[in-house]
Formats: structure tokens, sequence, C-alpha cells
């Protein structure tokens, strides 16, 4: 049995995750059966190729060598969610981007796409890099799904709808392959999703910008908000406001319904969630029930003890 998670931020939570990582090597009594670490996915900020969630802040070279390397020697691949759909031919040049997959390109690490016109710039340029096909692409009709499944992509990230709508992931092609987002904090069926992704995608071009133009001054992310943004009271909901969501998967579900159907991929968001709520997130979808406390306290003792443990 393999049940594989999807991680996120594995920059901003570098530590963090580094040391999850180790303890579920060294500690695999504290877990469900079958977890694996599929990989950990997010940027390198500023990534102006990123989507989903804007990123800010700055990371060096050496930073970015460091956590590619830390997580590729432990067998861990990083997978990099270039997903701005707001793209244009111009930014297919950005240095950064190109210097992050020039430094990760060694067959293990892995891209998240969406922009056609960026999916055919890493399959010319980079072409070592397996490629996830995103949920921000919003296919909710299952012959369009089915069709991307046909497509050259290592994995396709199933919109999260049609999570527990059984009639349709039954008839589902290469389950395996397909990825299962089981904690989604967005309201089901949102009608806004799509163009708060495109909203998104403006603001990361914008950061970008700003702080090409303006490195010492704090960027605005006001003047760019949306209605999208403005009107979005769910991006913030915690692990226990997201259970009676109907787009919810819960672990027993993963492993008494979704594994015997086929599937092993499972992502985990939370790229812009506290540590606390990702602590407790790994722990209610990975660890064995009996086991959470220990392993919660554990991983906060090595954090405390690296000074990773940051309340601020």
């Amino acid at each position: 049995m393999r049940v594989r998670f999807h991680l996120p931020d594995f920059a901003g939570r570098f530590k963090l995750n580094l040391l999850f990582a180790d303890m579920l090597k060294n500690r695999p009594d504290f877990f469900r059966e079958g977890v694996e670490i599929a990989s950990f996915y997010g940027v390198f900020p500023p990534s102006v190729w990123n989507g989903g969630r804007t990123q800010g802040g700055t990371c060096e070279r050496p930073f970015v060598k460091q956590v590619i390397k830390a997580f590729n020697d432990r067998g861990i691949p990083l997978r990099f969610t270039f997903t701005n759909p707001a793209l244009e031919k111009k930014h297919l040049d950005d240095k950064f981007c190109n210097m992050v997959l020039n430094l990760a390109n060694n067959g293990m690490n892995e891209a998240i796409v969406m922009s056609p016109l960026l999916e055919e710039y890493i399959r010319r340029n980079f072409p070592n890099y397996k490629l996830t096909s995103s949920t921000c692409k919003r296919i909710t009709d299952p012959e369009k799904l089915v069709e991307e499944l046909e497509k050259d992509y290592s994995i396709v990230v199933v919109d999260y709808d049609l999570n527990n709508n059984f009639d349709i992931l039954e008839k589902l092609p290469r389950k395996a392959d397909c990825e299962l987002l089981v904690n989604a904090c967005c309201e089901p069926n949102c009608p806004r999703r799509s163009a708060h992704y495109y909203s998104i995608g403006e603001q990361q071009i914008a950061y970008n910008e700003h702080i090409r133009k303006y490195p010492n001054l704090p960027f605005n992310a006001d003047k760019y908000d949306t209605q999208h943004f403005r009107d979005c009271p769910y991006s913030q909901r915690g692990i226990f406001e997201i259970r009676n969501l109907r787009t919810h998967i819960s672990p027993d579900d993963i492993w008494e319904k979704y594994v015997p159907m086929g599937f092993e991929q499972f992502k985990i968001e939370g790229r812009t969630a506290g540590h606390l709520n990702i602590i407790e997130t790994y722990m209610y979808y990975m660890a064995k029930p009996e086991y959470r406390d220990e392993a919660r306290f554990t991983l906060l003792k090595a954090m405390e003890n690296t000074k990773a443990l940051n309340f601020n």
C-alpha cells in the first residue's frame, strides 16, 4: 500500500518540513500504513511564474541550492507551483525562475503547470521535469478530465468539487496518477474560483515588478486586491473548520475508500497557513490517531531545539 502525500511550502517551511520528513523516516511507528512524502510543493520567491497563492519574499541562490539538496538527498522531489494563468510571453525569460529550474534540473524534481505558454516552454527547455496538470484549470467536466488524463502528465490534480463524486471517480483511468486535494478550504462550487486564480496571478506579477523596481519599499497588496480577494472569507479556514465541507476527505476515507479504489496521490494545501495549522493538519492526516499527541510533541520539540518554532 502506498499513500503518497504532497505537502506545502518547501521554502517558507524549510525547517519544519525537513524535520517532519526526518521524523517520518525515524519514527514510522507514529504513522498510518503506507504514508510517503511524494513531494514538497511551492516556489522560491520571488517567482513570477507562481500561481494559486501569492507568495512574497525573496530567496538567494545559496538558499535555493541548500533546499534542493536537502530534500533531494532524502529522495523527496520538489514540485514547483508554476501555475500563474496571467503570464505573457515576456515572462518566460524571467531570470530567477529559469535559474531555479536549472539548479533543480536533475531528473528528480517536477513542475505543476496551468498556462499552455509556460508548459510548452518547460517541455522544450527542461524536458527532464515531470509535469503535473494543475487544479487551477478547474476541470469539472468528467469527459474533459478523462481527456486530460490521456495527455502526457505524470499527475493530474482532480478538481476538488469532484472529491466525493464517486460515480465520476470510479470511472477515471490512471487512478494512481490522479491527485486529490483532501483539505480544500474553498467554498464548494465557488463561481469565482477561476477569476480568483487569475487575480492571484496578476498580483504575483505586480509583486515581482515592484520588488525589481523598488526593492527597499513595501509592496502595497491592497492596491491590487480585486473583488475576488475582498469578498473571499474562506482562504484562512483551519483544519477544524473544513471538516463539514462536502469536498473534505477524511483520513479514514483515504484508507477505507480512496486507496482501495486505486487512488494513492493526496495533496495537503496550506502554503499560506500558519505553522500550527499545518502541524495539526499533518497529524490529522498522516499520524495514527493514538500517536498524534506524541508525534505532535516530538515535532514541536525538534522545532524548538533547532529554533524553528516561532509563534510571532
